[in-house]
C-alpha cells in the first residue's frame, strides 16, 4: 500500500471526511457493496470499470483500515474471501447518494447534456 510521505493535515470534519471516503475508486467500491450486500473479491472486480488488481486491492485494505469495509475470510479449500460494509460504512451511503443527486443537477458534460445518475445510486 502506497504510504505518504507526510502526515495528513486534517483540520475540520469535512477533510476527514472527504480523506476516508472521497476519490475515484472508494465511493465507487462502497456504492457497490451498498447496492450488492456481500460479494467476494472477484465480485466486485466485475462490477468496477478500468480499476487495476493493485489499486482495487490496496482501495479495499485502505477500506477495511478506517472501518467502512469488513472482510470476512472462510478457513475453506480454496479459501474464500467476502466483503460488505460495516455499520460504519452503511452510514455514508445516504453521504454519497446526497453528492450523486447534487451532482447530477449541476454538473454537465457538455452544454446541453446533464450526467445521469449511475446505476448503482439508483438501486440503494
Amino acid at each position: 500500500m502506497y504510504q505518504k510521505k507526510l502526515e495528513a493535515d486534517i483540520r475540520c470534519p469535512l477533510e476527514y471526511g472527504m480523506e476516508i471516503f472521497g476519490g475515484k475508486w472508494k465511493s465507487r467500491i462502497l456504492c457497490v457493496l451498498a447496492a450488492e450486500g456481500v460479494l467476494r473479491y472477484s465480485g466486485i472486480r466485475r462490477e468496477m470499470v478500468n480499476i487495476t488488481d493493485a489499486v482495487l486491492a490496496s482501495t479495499l485494505k485502505e477500506l477495511i483500515a478506517d472501518g467502512l469495509v469488513a472482510r470476512k475470510s472462510y478457513d475453506e479449500i480454496p479459501p474464500r474471501v467476502e466483503y460488505s460494509l460495516t455499520e460504519k460504512g452503511r452510514s455514508v451511503v445516504p453521504i454519497l447518494q446526497s453528492i450523486c443527486k447534487w451532482s447530477g443537477m449541476f454538473y454537465k458534460d457538455d452544454a446541453d447534456t446533464y450526467m445521469e445518475r449511475c446505476r448503482v445510486c439508483d438501486h440503494i
